[in-house]
C-alpha cells in the first residue's frame, strides 16, 4: 500500500470514475459541434485530444496505480455509446485509446513506468495484425519492420502497439509477439479516405528495422489472461480477462450510440416532416411508428447484452476462471450480433427517412455511412466471430 500511496503517477491521477462520466456528459455537445471540422481535417481536432486527456475519458481501464480509473468493463458501454451518438470518430478513436491502455497493463512494469510515469495521459493508438510485422531477435530486444493498415486515431496518439512475428530458432516457427512502440518512431502513409469515419485517420502505417527493447515486447500468452507478465504489477480481476475477447464490447458500444443519433435525429424531424404524396406528418403512419419501435427494441437488447456479458466476464475473472475456446468465442460473436442488431436498426431509420438520407448534407446519411464503415470491422463480422478459434 506504501508503493501505491507514494508512486510518482498519483498526483497526476485522474478524476474518479463517477467525475469522468459527468465531465464526458458536459463534452458531448461539444463533440456533436466539432463533427464538420472533424471530418473535414480527417483526423480528431487537436481541441479533441485534449478533451479526452483533460477529461479521462482514454484511462477509464487504466490501473489506478497509474492514475487510471480502473473501472469495471462496463465503463467502455458507460462511455462509449453517449460518445457514439454525439461524434463517431471519436467514439472510435477513443474506443482505440481505451482498449490499448487497457492492453498495456499486461507489460511487465517497467514498460508501464516508461509510457505512464512521464505521461499518465498518453493517448496509445495500434494495430493487431501479427502476420504484416516480422521481427528479428537482437541483444536486448528485437528490430521490427512491416506496414499495416486501419490504424485509427494515429495522428492524436503518444505511442502505438503494433503486431508482429519474432523470427525464432532454426526449425521453429515465429512467435506472435505485440510491440510498444513512441509514436515518433511510426511512419504514417495518408491513405485514409473513407465513405465514413472520416475523421478517424484510421491511416497505414510503417516501421524499418526499428529496435524495440525487451520489456515493450509481450507474446500472444500475456493477452490471453492467466500468467501475464504484468500480473504482479496489476493483480485486479479487471486485468484477468483474454483482451480480445473484449474487443467487440468495445466496439459495438460506439456502433449502438451512432444508431442512437440516427434515431434521434428521425424523431426530432419526423414530427415537423410532411410527406410529399399524402402532405401528412410523416410521423404519423402507423407503418413508421412500429419501425421505431422495432429499431428502438433491437437498440435496448443489443446493450443490455453487451452488459450482461461484461458484467459476467468480470465475475469469471474475479473467480478466476480461464474461458476456454468456446466461451472465448461466445463474447465475441455476442457483441457481433448485438453489432448487428445495431446496424439493422440503422438500417430500418435509414428507409424510413426516405429520399432526404441521401443528401450530402443529411445527419442521418452520413451517420448511416459510419456504421456501414464501423461494421467492416473483424470484430463486427458475426460470421467469424460465431466460429470457435484458439486466438485471445
Amino acid at each position: 500500500m506504501a508503493e501505491l500511496q507514494t508512486h510518482p503517477c498519483r498526483s497526476q491521477s485522474a478524476a474518479s470514475y463517477a467525475e469522468v462520466l459527468d465531465k464526458m456528459r458536459l463534452l458531448l455537445p461539444v463533440l456533436r459541434a466539432r463533427v464538420p471540422q472533424t471530418n473535414n481535417l480527417r483526423q480528431l481536432p487537436e481541441a479533441t485530444c485534449d478533451d479526452i486527456r483533460r477529461n479521462g475519458l482514454a484511462r477509464i481501464l487504466q490501473p489506478a496505480r497509474y492514475g487510471g480509473a480502473e473501472a469495471p468493463l462496463e465503463s467502455m458501454i458507460d462511455v462509449l455509446v453517449p460518445i457514439g451518438s454525439a461524434c463517431s470518430s471519436t467514439a472510435w478513436c477513443l474506443a482505440q485509446y481505451i482498449v490499448h491502455n487497457y492492453m498495456i497493463a499486461r507489460w511487465p512494469k517497467e514498460a508501464q513506468d516508461a509510457i505512464w510515469i512521464e505521461k499518465p495521459d498518453a493517448l496509445v493508438s495500434g494495430i493487431l495484425i501479427p502476420l504484416l510485422g516480422k521481427a528479428t531477435r537482437v541483444d536486448r530486444g528485437a528490430t521490427l519492420s512491416g506496414r499495416w493498415p486501419f490504424v485509427s486515431g494515429i495522428n492524436g496518439a503518444d505511442w502505438c502497439v503494433l503486431a508482429g512475428m519474432i523470427e525464432n530458432s532454426a526449425g521453429n516457427p515465429p512467435v506472435e509477439s505485440y510491440f510498444l512502440l513512441p509514436r515518433d518512431q511510426v511512419s504514417i502513409l495518408d491513405t485514409w479516405y473513407g465513405i465514413g469515419l472520416k475523421g478517424t485517420a484510421s491511416h497505414d502505417i510503417q516501421v524499418k528495422d526499428v529496435f524495440v527493447p525487451k520489456h515493450m515486447i509481450v507474446g500472444i500468452k500475456d493477452l490471453m489472461g492467466g500468467d501475464f507478465a504484468g500480473r504482479s504489477t496489476n493483480p485486479g480481476a479487471l486485468f484477468r480477462p483474454p483482451v480480445y475477447m473484449t474487443f467487440g464490447i468495445l466496439l459495438t458500444s460506439a456502433v449502438i450510440g451512432m444508431t442512437e443519433a440516427i434515431l434521434v435525429e428521425y424523431l426530432t424531424h419526423s414530427r415537423k416532416s410532411i410527406t410529399i404524396m399524402s402532405g401528412k406528418e410523416s410521423g404519423t403512419f402507423q407503418a413508421q411508428q412500429i419501425k421505431v419501435g422495432e429499431a428502438t427494441a433491437a437498440l435496448n437488447a443489443a446493450q443490455a447484452l453487451l452488459r450482461s456479458d461484461a458484467r459476467e466476464i468480470q465475475a469469471r475473472a474475479a473467480s478466476n476462471e480461464q474461458p476456454d475456446d468456446a466461451t472465448r468465442s461466445k463474447y465475441r460473436s455476442n457483441a457481433a450480433y448485438a453489432s448487428q442488431l445495431a446496424y439493422q436498426a440503422a438500417h430500418m431509420i435509414f428507409d424510413l427517412a426516405g429520399a432526404r438520407a441521401v443528401y450530402t448534407n443529411s445527419e442521418i446519411g452520413r451517420i448511416f455511412l459510419d456504421i456501414v464503415v464501423a461494421t467492416r470491422h473483424v470484430t463486427q463480422n458475426l460470421d467469424i466471430t460465431t466460429t470457435v478459434c484458439c486466438s485471445g
